[in-house]
């Protein structure tokens, strides 16, 4: 059974293709609503005791893919430059490149997943950059880099938790 939880992770999908319509109210109710499962997935997996791998990976994917759609339609219809985009999704470089460090490790298997800090500030500015982004507000050029910066903090946030790791599992 996949659970509550993972069913409103799940939910931030098809919410993202109501991005499809090009109706400021549809928009932002569909970023609101996902911001809002977001924030409830997470609480009740851990009010129920409910919190599983599967939601660990879901949810965080979910978050992307949303966020990841809306820039691309955005990107279509020329509200942002690339470069902004790619800044927005900056810290998803970096979880990558951390993604590969594992890799490198082989520490998948052992590999804890779990919310970080930077990762939940993160993730909430691009919810609301993209509320911005929706009813047409430019954001000063300065505000991107602070995604980069989060992609970095976060980077490193995972990196230093995993030495950590290691450190704990060779003594």
């Amino acid at each position: 059974m996949i659970g509550l939880s993972n069913s409103l992770s799940l939910l931030r999908a098809p919410l993202a293709f109501l991005f499809l319509y090009e109706s400021i109210p549809v928009r932002i109710t569909a970023i609101i609503l996902a911001m809002l499962t977001d924030i409830v997935d997470g609480y009740l997996a851990r009010k129920r005791r409910a919190v599983t791998r599967l939601g660990a990976i879901l949810d965080p994917a979910m978050d992307k893919f949303f966020v990841f759609f809306i820039l691309s339609i955005l990107l279509m219809e020329k509200r942002l430059p690339i470069w902004q985009a790619c800044a927005i999704v900056s810290r998803d470089f970096f979880l990558c490149l951390f993604g590969l460090y594992l890799s490198f490790r082989s520490a998948w298997a052992g590999y804890r997943f779990q919310s970080i800090r930077w990762g939940k500030v993160s993730t909430a500015l691009q919810f609301f950059i993209l509320i911005g982004l929706a009813i047409g507000y430019r954001f000063p050029s300065y505000l991107y880099l602070l995604f980069i910066t989060l992609g970095l903090l976060a980077f490193i946030e995972l990196f230093k938790r995993q030495l950590l790791v290691v450190k704990q599992n060779s003594s």
